[in-house]
């Protein structure tokens, strides 16, 4: 198991790392102010842009749907990669080399995950560029037959192996790739003598990707007739892929797939291939291999599947191999919580073949005319009972009721129910009985389960429903309402004070040390800004350092980390680093005026309940009242 990356090398990354280079690979930013750049929200529909990103403090915020956070959240976040992940990509982009705690991987086999990355990167451009070969008829005219000309081929990066022994392991030994990384990469194989050969040989190529983009193995069809190995073939389990682990074309449908909150699962390659020419562009399918609970994972971190407002549209052939997928597929429904629909072809037909035929529009009608899973799954199951007899109903209510009963949706179970009894001939009462009795024998069976850590028990199926934390890790989380900068109100009190820890977040180099040690000690009327304030007093040690409004954020309790990155986000009043430095030090002396107001309304308070006749005490709080006063014309006169 993969170890801890150390503290330090996350935070020396961050350090080096240029938030607004890396958000500007993904949004076009303007100028927003001194020291402050904004553009179209990545994470929402928005006309005018409220997405405000602050490369000095290392911080971004939507101020129209709350997103915000610092490099990794970002990565995270729009690449849907765990946080692990998001520390290597960006150490990796400057070229740093990360430490690992607890037993993890050492810089060795860091390397070596990189040294794969990089022949995988190889293998695709040897494969791309031999697509053009003479030798590549056959993979051409095999593109062509199924309707993806050049450029098609192009935008999906598929290649061709050509029909010799060592031709791609020759030409990568060329690029200075050793035998053993190019046998753990799963390119070459090993023969019974030792010898090395390719593993794709006279094939269609296309390249498998990690939702980041980067391709860890590959998919490939056979050609020949002289080829005796299986149909397709894929490349083997090593260390950077895992077959039931990734999608095809994930890298690709990532990001509608986030917006859009949709995914469309088909069968192959060249399925994915068809629905995104033909505007399905949320389409992804697994690489030889059954779809599966880790699939679900992935894709449930992409939906952001916690609403239950997800849609999940499953493509299956009409034929038996399709069915029983399409069971495999229901066995594993619960654990989303979007709904899950099945989406079938005319005649059959998959989405390649029936874009070949229909075009791309009949692709799009395909998905629109999706059905309910637990729809298609009943309908199944009766047509394999001779409804015509009362044994054939019976035998197939039996099997249809604990259908129905497993619907999560409680609303949607009486439809199903008198859909159910509809298709049986079957009275209503009857079916009723039978689902009301699956619904107590499941939970009877789901609370036994739970005990015994049943994979399929409720607990573990609320378990994979449940939000990821941000490290992407399931974790059981409370949710608590966030406090955010339009939740705590504009009253003139509260604005100076917001005003003021702004400035303190966002210019420590203009506020200085000192003055902002004396805003973190003022008096604060707004309870949510006291809390900013008295992590900022608890932090002092870290004051104007590079992760500076990071630290205040992270000491907060969570419901208040979007506030103090909102305040650490927000624009100023100000065109300029002369302006922002004016803006500073003019906002924190209006706060601290006002807080040696207060210390002096409460001082001459003191002074009139003081007897007189205690000389000393008197004269105490006069000396007080001096020197409030003369704090007060020094701050005027800065």
């Amino acid at each position: 198991m993969a170890g801890r990356i150390r503290q330090s090398d996350v935070e020396e990354v961050k350090a080096r790392t240029n938030l607004a280079d890396i958000v500007g690979d993904y949004v076009t930013l303007k100028s927003a102010g001194v020291g402050s750049l904004k553009g179209l929200c990545p994470f929402h529909d928005e006309r005018s842009p409220s997405f405000q990103v602050r490369p000095q403090v290392g911080l971004y915020h939507c101020f129209g749907c709350g997103e915000g956070g610092d490099v990794y959240e970002f990565l995270m976040k729009m690449d849907h990669v765990t946080f692990a992940e998001a520390v290597e990509r960006l150490a990796a982009r400057i070229g740093y080399s990360l430490h690992y705690e607890d037993g993890g991987p050492a810089a060795a086999e860091s390397g070596n995950r990189a040294r794969l990355i990089a022949a995988n990167a190889a293998a695709e451009d040897f494969f791309r560029e031999r697509l053009g070969a003479p030798d590549a008829d056959a993979a051409r005219r095999f593109l062509g037959e199924r309707g993806f000309d050049p450029i098609a081929a192009e935008r999906f990066g598929v290649g061709f192996a050509p029909n010799a022994w060592d031709a791609l392991g020759a030409h990568l030994r060329g690029r200075g790739f050793t035998a053993d990384e190019l046998a753990a990469s799963g390119l070459v194989s090993t023969g019974e003598r030792g010898s090395s050969y390719d593993r794709f040989r006279g094939r269609v190529i296309w390249p498998i990707r990690d939702v980041t983009g980067q391709t860890v193995g590959f998919g490939a069809r056979r050609l020949l007739d002289d080829d005796k190995g299986p149909k397709y073939l894929n490349t083997p389990e090593t260390a950077i892929y895992h077959k039931a682990q990734v999608l095809y074309g994930l890298d690709l449908a990532k990001r509608e797939i986030s917006r859009s909150h949709r995914v469309v699962v088909v069968e192959g390659y060249t399925d994915v291939m068809a629905c995104h020419l033909a505007g399905v562009d949320t389409a992804v399918a697994t690489c030889g291999t059954a779809f599966g609970v880790d699939h679900i994972k992935v894709l449930r971190r992409v939906l952001g599947d916690d609403s239950g407002l997800g849609e999940v549209v499953f493509t299956f052939d009409p034929d038996e191999a399709g069915q029983k997928a399409a069971l495999r597929a229901f066995g594993e429904e619960q654990r989303f919580a979007a709904q899950t629909y099945v989406a079938v072809g005319p005649e059959g037909l998959d989405p390649c073949d029936l874009r070949l035929k229909q075009g791309d529009a009949a692709v799009r009608r395909m998905v629109d005319a999706k059905r309910p899973m637990f729809e298609f799954v009943i309908r199944q199951a009766l047509s394999k009972y001779d409804l015509e007899t009362v044994e054939g109903r019976v035998a197939a209510l039996r099997e249809c009721a604990p259908i129905v009963a497993g619907i999560r949706d409680a609303a949607l179970r009486p439809g199903y129910t008198r859909q159910l009894a509809r298709m049986l001939g079957t009275e209503l009462t009857e079916v009723q009985s039978a689902v009301q009795a699956s619904l107590r024998a499941t939970g009877a069976q789901a609370g036994r389960s739970a005990g015994r850590g049943d994979q399929r028990g409720e607990r573990d199926a609320r378990r994979d429903r449940e939000p990821y934390d941000s490290r992407g890790e399931h974790e059981r989380v409370r949710r608590e309402p966030e406090v955010t900068l339009a939740s705590i109100g504009s009253d003139p009190a509260t604005r100076l004070e917001r005003e003021a820890l702004m400035a303190v977040l966002q210019y420590p180099q203009h506020v200085g040390a000192q003055r902002a040690a004396a805003v973190a000690h003022s008096g604060f009327s707004n309870a949510s800004l006291a809390v900013v304030r008295d992590a900022i007093a608890a932090n002092a040690d870290a004051y104007g350092t590079a992760a500076w409004a990071e630290r205040v954020a992270g000491d907060v309790p969570p419901p208040f980390a979007g506030l103090v990155r909102q305040l650490s986000v927000a624009p100023i009043p100000a065109r300029d680093e002369a302006g922002a430095a004016a803006f500073a030090t003019s906002v924190t002396a209006s706060l601290l005026d006002r807080d040696l107001l207060r210390r002096k309304a409460d001082a001459l308070g003191r002074l009139q309940r003081t007897d007189p006749g205690d000389r000393e005490t008197v004269a105490g709080i006069q000396r007080e009242l001096v020197q409030i006063d003369a704090d007060r014309v020094r701050l005027r006169g800065e």
